[in-house]
């Protein structure tokens, strides 16, 4: 990886460079030619081999692809960020909201390993849980646009249940999560039935970090997701893991080879410390129960 660019940028541009000229079904050669380039160059942008990229050119291509204005424009701006180290994504100022950058990694990822200490993750939450989510945090929010977030998050959720090569998840929740009320006692009871559940699954290792535990490794670890993109086939660019940490108005990804490593062993760490996934799912059951009582 380049020490002066970050590559999160990159794969996001390329993917969508492929799936644009491919919506327009324009070949390869045919789309280079267009854009006066050479085929492997094109080649090249579409794979997040490069790691300059003239906002021309995107530009351009956009044009030629048919892709609408906000998306280009958000396209463009991830030509720019690319010269960025470990990239700030600042959800209101940079990209169009239905450009989420961290969605199209998720979506490519095989192997999600998280730390949520206070909150159940995203992937995991029911309906009700999610719009209850929003429901405080955009008040005046119309009713269409919060069904939209709710389709998009459902969305993404099929990543995990669906039959051909689901999404391995490797997650520990704090028990502060089961605690803080959200949406009131139903809305709890059947989130905590559905994490019991979904726990079952082979491709979903799910445990609870107790109170008692305390602060594994001395420290308060934030929330954090490590996406990993598995063995490339052959010939394909690999993609190394990349840590995504949320924030309130704008995300952080690390792509350093020391900061990932940091993040596994945090995790390791956390996950040692953390209950058995049968005590777990348990323990989320009795709950489910008390918050049914």
């Amino acid at each position: 990886m380049s020490d002066l660019s970050s590559t999160v940028p990159l794969r996001q541009l390329g993917r969508l460079m492929l799936e644009w000229r491919n919506r327009s079904g324009l070949s390869q050669a045919r789309a280079a030619e267009l854009l006066e380039m050479g085929a492997s160059s094109l080649a090249r942008i579409e794979k997040a081999e490069i790691t300059r990229i003239k906002t021309a050119v995107i530009k351009e291509a956009c044009g030629i692809y048919g892709v609408p204005g906000d998306t280009a424009e958000g396209m463009i701006g991830l030509a720019q960020q690319a010269k960025v180290k470990s990239w700030w994504h600042s959800y209101a100022d940079l990209m169009p909201k239905n450009l989420d950058v961290y969605v199209g990694l998720e979506a490519a990822a095989v192997g999600y390993v998280a730390y949520q200490p206070d909150l159940i993750p995203g992937l995991l939450q029911t309906e009700a849980y999610d719009r209850a989510l929003m429901k405080v945090r955009w008040p005046g929010e119309p009713d269409e646009d919060r069904d939209r977030r709710v389709q998009i998050k459902q969305r993404r959720q099929i990543a995990i249940t669906r039959k051909h090569l689901p999404l391995d998840l490797d997650v520990v929740i704090g028990q502060a999560a089961l605690h803080c009320s959200v949406g009131g006692p139903a809305v709890m009871a059947n989130q905590l039935r559905h994490l019991a559940d979904v726990s079952t699954r082979e491709n979903i290792s799910l445990r609870v970090l107790p109170f008692e535990a305390g602060f594994p490794g001395g420290i308060a670890m934030s929330p954090f997701v490590i996406l990993d993109f598995g063995e490339p086939p052959r010939g394909e660019p690999t993609e190394p893991p990349v840590v995504y940490l949320e924030g309130a108005v704008g995300s952080m990804y690390l792509e350093e080879r020391d900061d990932v490593r940091f993040h596994y062993a945090a995790h390791d760490v956390i996950r040692q410390a953390a209950l058995e996934e049968v005590v777990s799912r348990n323990l989320l059951r009795r709950l489910a129960r008390e918050y049914s009582s």
